[in-house]
């Protein structure tokens, strides 16, 4: 029987995991928006910055499932970063066309965006919220990363971007190493 089990918290890294960049070295500041133009910023030479395809409606279903969001990156460019975030606008929940597009920056609860380990990084969300570690999961396109396992928190490493099946399997892999948590939220059979 399958499970609908989130962690508490999930964490992205950015570059090349939610946007298809370097924003400490593919982007040049100031960042514009043209009107409400839809998950789409430009840079000083008109270069684009916008989060893969699926990722929208990724960061919809966390929030709706009440998951707490949490940027992670190691980037130098930390307020480039923070403004892109601030600027690109996300689309309406898909069946829900009515609601309004908010910043990507209101999707995420903490922003752990500057440069260092991300031991660092993970050690500071846990401090801040007290969400403990086997409770999160953690996308990032580096291998190195994986080095948070170290603390509990499942990694799962993304090579072209985060999107749907990417995303399953990082659940899927997040609930593997946590079954019984995954069990305990089965209803129960005889109810």
């Amino acid at each position: 029987m399958a499970t609908s089990r989130l962690p508490k918290l999930v964490a992205f890294d950015l570059d090349y995991t939610l946007w298809p960049l370097w924003i400490d070295s593919h982007v040049s500041s100031p960042l514009e928006r043209d009107g409400d133009t839809l998950n789409e910023v430009h840079d000083k030479y008109g270069d684009t910055v916008a989060f893969y395809h699926e990722v929208p409606q990724i960061l919809h279903r966390l929030r709706a499932a009440g998951v707490v969001i949490a940027a992670c990156s190691r980037t130098t460019a930390t307020v480039l970063a923070r403004r892109a975030l601030a600027l690109l606008l996300l689309p309406p929940k898909a069946g829900n066309p009515e609601s309004p597009a908010m910043p990507a920056i209101g999707f995420f609860d903490q922003l752990e965006i500057y440069p260092g380990s991300k031991i660092t990084h993970f050690k500071q969300l846990h401090k801040k919220t007290g969400i403990p570690y086997s409770e999160m999961l953690f996308f990032d396109d580096e291998l190195r990363n994986r080095n948070v396992e170290s603390l509990g928190v499942t990694f799962h490493l993304v090579s072209r971007g985060v999107n749907n099946t990417c995303f399953e399997r990082g659940l899927e892999s997040w609930r593997a190493k946590h079954l019984e948590k995954v069990l305990d939220a089965l209803p129960d059979a005889a109810t």
